[in-house]
């Protein structure tokens, strides 16, 4: 396989470490040390990389991969994220309303009233919880928590999630009007 058909995302090369070609990688595997059990793993550009030693050190993982055999190797590589094949994860290993990023993007976004409210673009992580990026052409992206009150319902199979306008924050109840619905924030740019 020379590129993912569909990417995960399991870590992320650091800074260099040491003369022998060794570098940091900071893992998004919930074991730091599983990164090695998945096989090759592959740049967004296509190259191939094979771990052939590695050991924790703190926060990351201190990685030695085959073909990477210096310093100046070692530091060309900063930055570069690592990904594998969604095939090479196990569903079983899931918990119960627990998803892959990868999953989750693409899915439509509708409410119980058959409005559509875009696409998933992207799951953000800034320490509070999980946030879904939603995007539809001509309007703005919005973001909403992915709580079990603001996506109900999950559907893999479907390629859809059922939102609830009002607890995702899609609508404001600070200007209700008559009917008592809400002001829309999915604004047409």
């Amino acid at each position: 396989m020379s590129k993912p058909v569909h990417p995960i995302l399991v870590g992320v090369i650091g800074a260099a470490q040491g003369l022998r070609g060794e570098v940091r990688v900071k893992p998004f595997t919930e074991d730091p040390m599983a990164l090695a059990d998945y096989g090759a793993l592959y740049a967004g550009d296509g190259r191939r990389f094979e771990i052939l030693d590695h050991r924790v050190a703190k926060t990351v993982l201190v990685v030695r991969f085959r073909g990477v055999n210096d310093r100046t190797a070692a530091e060309a590589l900063k930055g570069l994220e690592l990904f594998i094949d969604r095939s090479a994860l196990p569903d079983e290993e899931l918990e119960e309303d627990e998803y892959f990023h990868a999953d989750l993007e693409g899915l439509e976004a509708w409410d119980a009233d058959g409005r559509f409210w875009g696409r998933i673009s992207g799951v953000l992580d800034f320490g509070g919880g999980d946030l879904l990026e939603l995007r539809d052409e001509g309007m703005k992206p919005v973001v909403i928590p992915f709580t079990r009150a603001a996506v109900p319902r999950v559907d893999l199979k479907a390629g859809r999630i059922l939102v609830d306008p009002l607890a995702a924050g899609l609508i404001d109840t600070g200007s209700a009007d008559e009917d008592g619905e809400g002001e829309d924030r999915g604004e047409r740019e």
